[in-house]
């Protein structure tokens, strides 16, 4: 079975898990001081790239860089899409998602009081500028998503820091009418319903923040508590 490492963190981890969710890929969540038995500073000098995620595939195969695992999901799921334009159209907005890692999720898994409201009332404009840009892509096209009625790893990395966004300001979406239907739209798959129901929840953010692990609360890091 293939295993997804990461650590405790609402981050790159999900836009993997929700695409093999919603194509019945069966995988196993590990984190990384289980995986490996050690310490994430002593692990790091020895893995792909030096960081997580990474799937680990039953042969043994290591993959690392999220935008390489959710390539890899995307081909055994069968989804790939043929025609070389829509292909790099698809790929710009999956980077696009990507960029949002940066200021998102140091603020929403990590910063805690005056840090967090300075962080996050500094990241407003440019979180909207590029709202703004993902709004325009998806009023070209007429299906529920970016290039047809197929959710794929541009989707689901899009959503998931859509979804982290709203951490930030409940009503940050407001003003952006079709990103609120597509977030709509993803949850509206059954999946993705079912995996966000079970999936740890993120608690106390900008104050203290958690993920609640099988009803025990636990600090958001890269380490074992």
């Amino acid at each position: 079975m293939i295993k997804l490492i990461y650590f405790k963190m609402r981050a790159l981890a999900e836009a993997p898990q929700m695409l093999m969710r919603c194509y019945k890929i069966d995988y196993e969540y590990v984190m990384s001081w289980d995986h490996f038995d050690d310490n994430w500073s002593n692990v790091k000098p020895h893995i792909p790239f030096r960081q997580l995620p990474m799937l680990e595939l039953d042969d043994g195969t290591q993959i690392g860089q999220s935008i390489a695992i959710l390539n890899y999901i995307e081909s055994i799921a069968g989804i790939e899409i043929t025609d070389p334009a829509k292909a790099a159209e698809a790929s710009s907005i999956l980077q696009s998602a990507q960029e949002l890692f940066a200021p998102l999720n140091p603020t929403v898994n990590f910063a805690v009081g005056d840090d967090f409201e300075t962080k996050r009332l500094a990241m407003k404009s440019d979180l909207e500028s590029r709202f703004s840009d993902l709004e325009h892509y998806l009023n070209k096209y007429e299906g529920k998503y970016f290039i047809d009625d197929t959710p794929r790893a541009a989707e689901f990395a899009l959503f998931h820091h859509l979804d982290l966004s709203k951490k930030l300001d409940p009503d940050i979406f407001s003003d952006f009418p079709r990103l609120s239907q597509f977030i709509e739209d993803v949850e509206s798959i059954k999946a993705i319903a079912e995996y966000m129901q079970t999936r740890p929840e993120l608690v106390d953010v900008g104050a203290e923040p958690k993920l609640i692990i099988n009803g025990v609360a636990h600090p958001t890091g890269l380490q074992k508590t």
